[in-house]
């Protein structure tokens, strides 16, 4: 499959125009190119450019939102969870989280409540349940500061763990898009809708990318625009007054560890918000989120001061180790597109998705997509499906249930047979090599290794394991066109590369183009 394949000049009529190349019009591509509708979905900039790739990383239920009475969106994440952890078990993996009762403004039998409900209302088969951790004698303790509880005892206390898994999520959205294309779907990257009319069943739209404009018809549109749905309803002339996204920015900091293990920790504020701190490539350790009320254009954001302030805070009330944004390695903002249901906390809008589906009597019909998780987007896509179908009933059969991502075929879901197999059959190459590829492409990797012996033969040398032989396969199979694609969305070897290696990269590349 090559990521560059011209389009017809007899372009045909394409059953779904999907506009958004997020999580979630990547997952409906994919699951509509399976059941055998013709797709063409068009992202304005990268796929995962904006709120896709700006997550806290996390397949999870979602604990906190037990407390908003979110119990079917919580049982239904419970329930991917683990369904997704098996689709791609080189790019998610379980994780454990400690949450820490001496700072939390919860009592210990209300957490201790929702952890029960959190263990058992999602079907849990493989993740191990809830226990409860003495952090003055455990391990998980280590790197903590010892708080004043009631009395003279001055300790760090107890704290319950639990499981989720971990993903990377910029590269969920392009497995998803590879496997869409590999079914048939169309995926073109930093291709926008200009405008689109729809007349006798069928919309006429006009998309402007590389090659310059054209016009293309499909019999539905799918709206999956993310913080611009709105703008694509009204550009389209179809916004309805009861029907919105309410914007929400989370920002997260990448800092030096702050503590040794594999474990992650849930830290509960006193204003009730909760932050999550994780262990980041290796050396850092990832610190969010934030939620702040977002009321610009959508696009690219920045971390403000005062939630780098907040965020440093949080860490400084329950690590050892002072942080200050001095430490501060990286940084990302996303704006989450939440559906509009007026709370009037923005940490408790609601996280669920709705599907908007106008079926006029004359004109085209159109699905547009308010909200959604990275958690549930298979789900999402099957129940956008549901509707899809009413429009193709040949589309009725759900598939991608059981159904791995690209590099997912691992024998038994063992990452780590998986990894020593790789080292038996590259001997010569470094195992942490090995183990990154291994992480990123699962079985594809060996589409990157093919005929290698040593790194090389794997041509140019960028920094940090990043050869050329990596780069070509992104250009022709992920749809990779720039260092900040490569970096920071296929990858995260921004973190790790030499000062430089981005205008090496986007050099190499213009070569190419």
């Amino acid at each position: 499959m090559s990521s560059a394949t011209p389009h017809s000049t007899q372009e045909p009529t394409y059953d779904l125009l999907i506009v958004g190349g997020g999580i979630n019009g990547a997952g409906i591509a994919r699951d509509a190119a399976g059941r055998g509708l013709s797709v063409l979905l068009v992202e304005q900039d990268d796929l995962a450019s904006y709120t896709s790739s700006s997550s806290t990383k996390l397949i999870h239920g979602g604990l906190r939102y037990l407390e908003y009475y979110e119990f079917r969106l919580v049982r239904e994440a419970l329930i991917e969870r683990e369904r997704l952890l098996s689709m791609a078990p080189h790019i998610i993996w379980p994780l454990r989280f400690v949450l820490p009762q001496s700072q939390s403004p919860r009592p210990a039998w209300m957490v201790r409540l929702g952890l029960f409900l959190y263990d058992h209302i999602g079907g849990r088969k493989t993740l191990p349940g809830t226990e409860t951790l003495n952090l003055d004698t455990a391990p998980q303790g280590r790197g903590l500061s010892p708080v004043s509880d009631t009395g003279a005892h001055k300790g760090k206390g107890k704290a319950f763990v639990y499981s989720d898994c971990w993903v990377e999520d910029s590269r969920l959205v392009v497995l998803n898009a590879m496997d869409a294309a590999a079914r048939g779907a169309r995926i073109e990257t930093r291709t926008r809708l200009t405008g689109a009319t729809s007349q006798n069943g069928t919309w006429t739209a006009q998309i402007e990318g590389p090659d310059g404009s054209r016009e293309v018809r499909a019999k539905m549109l799918v709206n999956a625009a993310g913080p611009w749905v709105d703008k694509v309803l009204q550009r389209l002339g179809r916004a309805k007054n009861d029907r919105g996204v309410r914007l929400v920015k989370g920002s997260h900091i990448v800092v030096p560890r702050l503590y040794e293990g594999d474990h992650a920790f849930m830290l509960q504020n006193p204003d009730r918000r909760i932050v999550f701190a994780i262990p980041y490539e290796r050396d850092f350790t990832l610190i969010g989120t934030t939620d702040e009320p977002w009321t610009q254009e959508p696009g690219k954001a920045e971390i403000s001061e005062a939630e780098t302030a907040y965020l440093c805070e949080t860490a400084n009330r329950y690590f050892d180790r002072v942080i200050t944004p001095a430490d501060i390695a990286w940084s990302y903002a996303g704006i989450r597109p939440l559906y509009d249901d007026h709370a009037a906390n923005a940490s408790a809008v609601t996280r669920d998705y709705v599907l908007d589906f106008d079926r006029p009597d004359s004109g085209a019909p159109m699905l547009s997509i308010f909200g959604g998780k990275i958690t549930t987007f298979r789900k999402l896509a099957e129940h956008a499906l549901e509707h899809i179908a009413e429009v193709f009933p040949q589309a009725k059969t759900a598939w991608t249930g059981g159904a791995v991502l690209p590099g997912g075929e691992i024998p038994g879901g063992d990452f780590a047979r998986f990894v020593q197999d790789l080292t038996r059959r590259f001997p010569q190459m470094p195992g942490a090599l090995l183990h990154r590829l291994a992480r990123a492409y699962g079985t594809c990797a060996e589409t990157i290794l093919s005929g290698a012996q040593s790194p090389a033969d794997l041509g140019e040398d960028f920094g940090g394991g990043l050869h050329a032989a990596e780069v070509d396969y992104l250009v022709a199979h992920e749809w990779a066109r720039s260092a900040e694609d490569i970096l920071y969305r296929r990858s995260k070897l921004g973190l790790h590369v030499p000062e430089g290696t981005a205008a090496r990269l986007d050099t190499y590349l213009s070569q190419d183009a």
